[in-house]
């Protein structure tokens, strides 16, 4: 099969396979789209089964980055790298050097961010070979203090308002007090996002893979702890998914009880048809990159030189906006809201320069 025939690829602008044989470094960088910008996105390190597992993941990630900035209205562009590999046993600073080496050949098209399996201290150790990173300064906070790169506060914050502006829609009310919300991944975003809605008085009940971060949970939150495969069949009222992608497909729909599905995990309907299964059985989904956006918010900000926290946390409460509006016209005209967002992302990549430029 052509490379361009490729299910996802969407017309991307450039796609880049680098390796380092000393550090065992191999990845994959994927630019979509530089029309209004660098194209700015996370780098995922994860141990793909297989190197197509891997580049389907940076051209669907990669695309989701177009349209999510184009959604919050950045001067950017959108691309993703994906790492491949362990990061538990493999991540070094060589290998970490090799990445910066490889982001300094592409000269400022592609701009990166941490993500998943990498770490603001990552990005510091990148920045040691390249200016093509962000997500690692020291940033002031909204109460005057400092606070670190790592965009994952953000993140969860835009969707936990993400979380109200859907419960306001459906269920016409302006707090979660008492609703089930199943978090599938306690990462630093799932976490965070698990404490704003504990604080608010919804009851948790949470997934994951690493034990430590359960039992936290637990303990702190008063977390229902259920078993990875549990997660869609329980009694909740929100599903939030939090890891990995494509976990909302045709086998978890059918024993899912939730009538929202809002969280921060990217790509997280399986397929385009999903989308449409979901209107159909009245399931309200806040499309993931309209709801995740917070992160490239804050990290834009900072990449720009303009970091005011106050402006970014105004920013980043548009996204209850953004997705009321999504709502209502999906209603309205009686379609998926994952193909309105499409829609309307590709209708602001027509409109011409974005708000900050």
């Amino acid at each position: 099969m052509s490379f361009f025939d490729h299910k996802d690829f969407d017309n991307h602008e450039q796609v880049c396979y680098f390796s380092d044989e000393a550090s065992g470094f191999k990845a994959i960088v994927a630019i979509h789209n530089t029309q209004f910008g660098a194209s700015l996105g996370g780098t995922r390190f994860y141990n793909y089964t297989n190197d197509d597992d891997a580049l389907t993941d940076v051209l669907r990630l990669s695309r989701g980055m177009t349209y999510k900035s184009a959604m919050a209205r950045l001067p950017l562009g959108g691309g993703k790298s994906v790492i491949i590999g362990d990061p538990k046993s493999i991540k070094n600073e060589a290998l970490l050097h090799a990445f910066g080496d490889a982001l300094e050949r592409l000269n400022g098209v592609y701009v990166a961010a941490e993500d998943s399996g990498t770490s603001v201290n990552d990005m510091k150790i990148i920045h040691q070979r390249t200016e093509h990173v962000t997500g690692y300064h020291e940033k002031q906070s909204q109460e005057g203090g400092s606070k670190s790169g790592d965009p994952s506060p953000a993140t969860a914050y835009g969707c936990y308002l993400g979380i109200k502006a859907a419960v306001k829609f459906k269920h016409n009310r302006d707090d979660v007090k008492g609703l089930r919300i199943g978090i599938q991944g306690l990462g630093n975003v799932g976490y965070r996002l698990a404490e704003l809605l504990h604080n608010d008085g919804a009851v948790i009940i949470a997934c994951d893979l690493d034990q430590n971060a359960l039992a936290k949970a637990k303990r702190e939150l008063g977390a229902e702890i259920v078993d990875l495969d549990d997660i869609y069949s329980q009694e909740l009222d929100i599903f939030a998914p939090c890891a990995m992608g494509a976990t909302v497909n045709e086998h978890t729909l059918k024993i899912m009880n939730a009538t929202i599905i809002a969280g921060s995990a990217n790509n997280q309907l399986d397929t385009a048809t999903i989308g449409q299964l979901l209107h159909d059985q009245g399931i309200l989904y806040a499309p993931d990159y309209v709801i995740n956006a917070g992160g490239i918010i804050d990290v834009c900000y900072e990449h720009l030189g303009i970091y005011d926290a106050a402006k970014v946390n105004l920013h980043i409460e548009g996204i209850y906006d953004t997705l009321t509006e999504m709502f209502e016209r999906s209603a309205k005209e009686n379609r998926p809201t994952s193909e309105l967002a499409d829609t309307i992302a590709r209708e602001r990549l027509n409109q011409g320069i974005p708000i900050l430029a």
